[in-house]
């Protein structure tokens, strides 16, 4: 049995998850067969792993925010001749705890110990707290 493995990526220009569910219903040209995929250029090395049950983990104004399930992945070519890999996504975006990320380029792989848990649908969320004050309550442990 393979043990599944995570990807987590910036969600550069994002100020919500709210933000990230909307860019993705208004890509019509990002979809195929009527779901959402994110275009990169580099294939995972570990997609055996991932399609074991990974999700890709949002990083929204430096805190893990939400995930949504990998569903596939696929190769595209673009017009410019370009191989890239398109990561399918299950359309619902689940929310997380909130976990504090540097910067970083690209995706990044996340085991699944790394990864933060999933709220309740009924958790209180703490969109309206200002980002500062969301990322040192995260950093000391405050969920």
């Amino acid at each position: 049995m393979t043990t599944p493995v995570h990807l987590i990526k910036l969600s550069v220009g994002s100020e919500s998850v709210e933000q990230i569910a909307s860019w993705q219903k208004s890509r019509s040209g990002q979809r195929k067969d009527g779901r959402y995929y994110h275009l990169t250029r580099m294939f995972p090395k570990r997609t055996k792993e991932i399609l074991a049950g990974g999700s890709i983990y949002w990083v929204v104004q430096g805190l893990i925010q939400a995930r949504q399930r990998v569903e596939r992945f696929e190769e595209m070519i673009g017009s410019d001749g370009i191989r890239r890999c398109a990561i399918f996504l299950d359309p619902e975006l689940i929310r997380t705890e909130a976990a504090p990320r540097r910067p970083f380029q690209g995706w990044r792989y996340l085991n699944p110990e790394d990864a933060p848990r999933d709220l309740t649908p009924d958790a209180p969320s703490d969109d309206d707290l200002p980002t500062d004050l969301r990322i040192a309550l995260a950093e000391i442990g405050v969920r």
